[in-house]
């Protein structure tokens, strides 16, 4: 997730969507006022060796700090965050202030939620022995619906400017750059793109079982996108 001062704009994160990678491509236009908050270590990598910003301005700032906060630091835990990757609209409205939230530009990233189950299920278990699809139905559709709709909508209303298709991303992309004036075409990283040895359409991995149910968990994503 970024909070742009310095472009007015704010990217939240959905997962499974190509997020990380259009997170560590944006961090090369942020400025030092800019959130940017903490991913995986590998991807993590991936942007320190691009030289782009790295998470800042994420953190409970010293003075806002509760006795338990202490208690963390101490323990070794390190400092509670503020912004999280997959912070919700309203997690980002509330501590972005209004002012911001209603002035900014707002975007993410959404996907075909079969497809996003797919790699999901292959982010979790890159290697054998894995689980069968079916065995991990249950906690892959719980998950992914933890960082899916509900980042980019309040009380089930969407409330961001601009909706990135997975199928369309570049595109998608290339009209926000404009729309936010960003010097430069983003170019994106395959952050966990290499998890997923099995290139094959969901329809040829999932059974209809499965198919099913992901159809009935995400059926307000399914209809309002035409997935």
């Amino acid at each position: 997730m970024i909070i742009s001062h310095k472009h007015r704009f704010i990217f939240l994160k959905t997962s499974k969507t190509a997020g990380t990678s259009t997170e560590i491509a944006l961090s090369k236009f942020c400025g030092p006022d800019d959130v940017i908050t903490r991913t995986d270590e590998p991807d993590e990598k991936i942007r320190t060796e691009r030289g782009y910003r790295g998470p800042q301005n994420n953190l409970v700032p010293y003075l806002q700090w509760r006795p338990r906060d202490l208690e963390r630091l101490i323990r070794g835990r390190g400092r509670r965050e503020r912004f999280k990757h997959h912070d919700t609209a309203a997690h980002v409205r509330k501590y972005a202030g209004e002012s911001v939230w209603n002035s900014y530009y707002k975007f993410c990233t959404v996907r075909n939620p079969y497809e996003r189950f797919v790699s999901y299920y292959y982010n979790m278990h890159p290697t054998e022995p894995r689980p069968s699809m079916r065995e991990f139905l249950v906690r892959g559709i719980k998950e992914l619906n933890e960082n899916g709709i509900g980042v980019y909508t309040i009380d089930g209303k969407i409330v961001v400017d601009k909706l990135c298709r997975y199928e369309s991303l570049q595109l998608d992309l290339e009209e926000v750059r404009q729309t936010i004036g960003l010097p430069e075409r983003l170019s994106l990283p395959n952050a966990k793109g290499d998890f997923r040895k099995n290139k094959s359409s969901y329809e040829t991995i999932l059974d209809n079982h499965c198919i099913s149910a992901i159809r009935e968990a995400f059926k307000q994503e399914i209809d309002m996108f035409g997935y």
